[in-house]
């Protein structure tokens, strides 16, 4: 670091395996609402940075059907990073071949609204376009949330070609990632680009960013 994620194995690695509960806060619903984005759509893949980062290359992902609203999706990479490796060892669909990292049957909802992961240890909604600094999205771990920390309302993001406005959502890691090096997790997204961006925090204070490309758009 993705995928997950994704996801980058954050976004797909790891976004794409991300989680749920709830709460009266305007922000912090579990369902996610709006009309099927053309992002989840089958054939459409997912792409990010062709240089490695923080270990981390080679990453892609693709929409094999989409069903009910929900895309299932695999993904791939090459992690030499073992932190990275550590902390996705477990969720289910991954496997581990050497520096070859695989998942399957990740499943996420993309709408007009939002992302929602429903598959994994994450599972849940990732973000919801329309909230605010200070909402919360919670997660299927009693006392873990997802807060959105940012929602910049200007172009000031570089993205590819563009500056961007985003909305960012930061994600509090179990014990289990804590010991394997991972601190926080933040995602990035944008109303028309889904999710552009995921940033890993690692406990010795590093930080590794990993843009996200998508085929399509909202």
């Amino acid at each position: 670091m993705k995928n997950v994620v994704k996801l980058f194995v954050f976004f797909a690695l790891g976004l794409f395996s991300m989680s749920c509960g709830d709460s009266s806060e305007n922000g912090s619903s579990t369902d996610l609402t709006g009309s099927q984005s053309a992002m989840g759509l089958a054939g459409v893949t997912v792409s990010s940075s062709s240089a490695e980062i923080a270990g981390v290359s080679d990453f892609s992902a693709v929409v094999n059907t989409l069903e009910n609203g929900i895309s299932t999706y695999t993904a791939q990479a090459t992690v030499t990073n073992p932190l990275i490796k550590n902390m996705i060892a477990n969720f289910p669909g991954v496997v581990i071949n050497g520096d070859a990292v695989s998942i399957s049957n990740l499943q996420v909802q993309q709408t007009s609204d939002g992302i929602k992961c429903i598959t994994g240890p994450f599972a849940g909604i990732l973000v919801k376009y329309d909230a605010n600094v200070g909402d919360t999205f919670a997660t299927g771990t009693a006392g873990k949330v997802r807060k959105v920390v940012s929602k910049t309302g200007v172009d000031d993001y570089p993205y590819g070609m563009y500056l961007i406005k985003t909305i960012q959502v930061e994600s509090t890691v179990s014990e289990a990632s804590r010991m394997s090096g991972i601190n926080k997790i933040t995602y990035v997204a944008n109303h028309r680009f889904g999710m552009v961006g995921v940033k890993v925090d690692f406990e010795d204070g590093t930080n590794a960013t990993f843009p996200v490309y998508t085929s399509a758009e909202n």
